[in-house]
């Protein structure tokens, strides 16, 4: 028989926190119920940029496949097309047809950071230049103010632009030089994504798409 549950003073204690924590997955992410490991194939990708990718020795690092990409149940409020992003638990979700969504593991802005909100995807490009912020360049020395497109660019193949009431919020999804760093809160607030994923979901999201961080 299964043991009685603990409704001592502690006891309870730990039994409304996993509730908590249960019904924080339910309204952030959708109710998961099966995910299944699905890694994005290189047949995603163009001759350039799998020589691109090729090229740089960092993208050898692979992470746990838990921030590969998953095909999971999805029963969250959004419409297929939207692009759901998690900074609590480092997902983004691309909601599909049918209640599933792709889950891809990200890393997300250090505490503090992190911008939240609902945006729309106002325009995209292929391997991006960069031009850090005038904040940013203030904060991090020596870093350049103009870096150019290629898998040294700390944008990385893909990026996709944030805009809200036609203004550009400055935050963006986009690729990375730092495919180690996935799982992790460590950037200056964008989305970093592999460049194999952050190359599937353009492939999937149009401009004038909905973003819901939260």
């Amino acid at each position: 028989a299964a043991a009685a549950p603990d409704l001592s003073p502690p006891g309870r204690a730990m039994l409304l926190r996993g509730i908590a924590v249960a019904l924080t997955g339910l309204l952030l992410g959708g109710c998961i119920l099966n995910d299944t490991l699905d890694p994005v194939p290189d047949s995603v990708m163009s001759a350039r940029d799998q020589k691109l990718i090729k090229s740089a020795s960092y993208l050898q690092y692979k992470p746990a496949s838990d921030w590969l990409r998953h095909e999971v149940d999805y029963s969250g409020p959004e419409k297929p097309g939207t692009v759901v992003i998690d900074t609590e638990r480092k997902f983004l979700y691309l909601v599909l047809e049918n209640k599933k969504a792709y889950r891809y593991g990200v890393t997300v802005g250090e505490e503090g950071m992190n911008w939240r909100g609902k945006a729309k995807v106002g325009r995209k490009a292929e391997w991006p230049d960069w031009r850090p912020t005038p904040d940013t360049l203030k904060r991090i020395a020596d870093l350049p103010a103009y870096v150019s497109p290629g898998p040294h660019n700390p944008m990385g193949a893909r990026a996709l632009y944030l805009f809200e009431a036609n203004k550009d919020t400055l935050f963006r999804i986009h690729g990375t030089n730092q495919p180690e760093y996935i799982g992790h809160a460590i950037s200056s607030g964008c989305i970093r994504m592999l460049n194999e994923d952050v190359i599937d979901l353009y492939n999937r999201v149009p401009v004038g798409a909905t973003v819901v961080v939260i």
